[in-house]
């Protein structure tokens, strides 16, 4: 489990800036696009937005590949997957943790020594 966690902290980390997180948006709502389509509406330079886009590649979120004379850029939904399965752990184990503590804590916890509301 450790390991898998340290292997999705890149790409948290990658989706944690705006501009990368609002380009992999794009790429789910539109699929496939080149970096002059994705710096369409961008409040950033087309530079900005392939720098960004490398980023992401780098932790395995998006590809390229070449079309003519244009690259064109991808998501990789293995690694959104990865991502996906990293927070249902983590959901599961916050939940887990909540039972337990409601199991501690119920037992000494009675509505009727509440004090009243003012």
């Amino acid at each position: 489990m450790e390991a898998r966690l340290t292997d999705a902290a890149s790409l948290f980390a990658a989706l944690g800036d705006p501009t990368r997180l609002q380009v992999v948006a794009r790429l789910c709502a539109d699929g496939p696009l080149s970096i002059t389509r994705l710096s369409e509406g961008a409040e950033v330079t087309r530079q900005a937005i392939s720098k960004h886009l490398h980023a992401l590649s780098d932790a395995g979120l998006v590809r390229d590949t070449r079309r003519g004379r244009e690259r064109i850029w991808a998501l990789e939904p293995a690694r959104l997957e990865t991502a996906h399965r990293c927070l249902d752990q983590i959901s599961e184990q916050w939940d887990a943790a909540i039972g337990r503590l409601k199991a501690l804590t119920e037992p000494w916890w009675n509505p009727l020594d509440r004090p009243p509301h003012a």
